[in-house]
């Protein structure tokens, strides 16, 4: 049974780090290698496998799986599914980000095909979460064209429909599983300037909630404010999106679990005035 008096983002760092998961991660692309290089640095081990012929068993054995659907095609639309469908008899967690979903009939057809599959964390940002919900978005491809507070209540519906947790990022994040809900501040503004910041959040989503399992809301919070947290150090001394790539994978490997307990206060006080614009 889980100890929910031990799940606060930083004791839940420390768990992670102690137990190096495994997170299967079929994700796009362009994110493959920060993905796995971001994953490393946070304290899990990273298995990049998509491929639908071994995709379903290598999820089986996986701390957590992670599906984004950035780079689609119909091959890898097979190892998603086959992955998610033995995840679920597995009892394995996986995570879901619908990267543009709303942009073909081909994204749309494929995120409700893996949404019948049942997630256990949707993380997007507020157009892609406002579109799932049925909403009109003002997206375009993979940018967000919402705010994140626009997306608040669609995200609250979706979470009870789909009986998920429900993270929408942006300049400040929210969490909900339909009924809790957070809001997370911090990171910088040059997450929104250099890509797969968010598809690498997903993967590190999969790491926290692969070692507490029962509890994706306390792990969801837990990885977005240690992404957050990583943000603000690294974009302490930056001259541009290039050197903060560097500087964010080195951030993220150098907090420990003190250092990231000093930064949820921080992010707690921040939450009225955040002002910085992070990932897509």
């Amino acid at each position: 049974m889980t100890d929910y008096t031990k799940l606060v983002p930083s004791l839940l760092l420390a768990s992670m780090r102690e137990a190096t998961p495994l997170v299967q991660c079929i994700t796009n692309h362009v994110a493959v290698n920060f993905s796995a290089n971001v994953l490393l640095a946070a304290g899990a081990s990273p298995a990049m496998v998509h491929a639908p012929e071994e995709s379903g068993e290598f999820a089986a054995n996986a701390g957590a799986l992670t599906i984004n659907i950035g780079t689609l095609s119909p091959t890898s639309l097979e190892g998603m599914k086959v992955a998610a469908q033995s995840a679920n008899q597995a009892a394995v967690p996986w995570i879901l980000d619908p990267v543009a979903h709303f942009a073909t009939a081909f994204r749309r057809q494929a995120v409700a095909d893996l949404l019948a599959l049942r997630p256990t964390v949707i993380r997007g940002n507020a157009s892609e979460i406002i579109s799932l919900g049925d909403g009109h978005s003002a997206g375009q491809g993979v940018d967000s064209g919402d705010s994140v507070e626009r997306a608040e209540e669609g995200a609250r519906a979706l979470a009870k429909a789909q009986d998920a947790i429900v993270a929408v990022t942006g300049a400040t994040d929210f969490v909900t599983d339909g009924t809790r809900a957070v809001r997370i501040a911090g990171g910088s503004f040059w997450m929104s300037r250099v890509t797969a910041m968010g598809c690498a959040l997903t993967c590190v989503v999969g790491a926290f909630t692969a070692v507490a399992p029962d509890a994706p809301f306390d792990a969801t919070v837990a990885a977005l404010t240690t992404f957050a947290v990583a943000g603000i150090d690294a974009a302490k001394e930056v001259s541009g999106p290039g050197s903060f790539i560097v500087n964010f994978v080195d951030a993220l490997y150098a907090l420990d679990a003190d250092g990231l307990h000093v930064g949820e206060d921080e992010i707690i006080k921040a939450l009225t005035s955040a002002s910085h614009h992070r990932f897509l």
